[in-house]
């Protein structure tokens, strides 16, 4: 198995864990879109509390992958993605996250 379908597999386990739902091509392809920074371990997550961070969600996955525009309503995207993992969940791992904002958004990144 390769490490990028491990990681897939250990996403699918957690999301399990946190009763989000979401099909597993959506779920490869948010990974994907999460580039090598699923191999590092502090930018495998997302910082809820850091506003900087939030904001590169917004420009790098919301407009840049999902082609969302800033009328959209990204922080009430980021703010269900955040609720659905859970505020005090200090391991909301970028895939999940950007797997739940594109189930939001009825996208799939490019």
């Amino acid at each position: 198995m390769s490490k990028f379908d491990e990681k897939v597999d250990k996403y699918k386990a957690k999301m399990k864990d946190l009763g989000i739902s979401a099909s597993d091509d959506l779920l490869r392809a948010c990974t994907k879109a999460c580039g090598p920074s699923i191999y590092n371990d502090d930018a495998e997550t997302v910082s809820s509390s850091d506003k900087d961070e939030l904001n590169r969600v917004k420009k790098n996955f919301l407009m840049g992958k999902l082609g969302m525009k800033e009328s959209d309503d990204l922080d009430g995207m980021i703010n269900h993605a955040i609720e659905a993992m859970g505020k005090s969940n200090k391991n909301k791992y970028r895939a999940i996250f950007y797997t739940v904002l594109a189930k939001k958004a009825g996208k799939s990144p490019a």
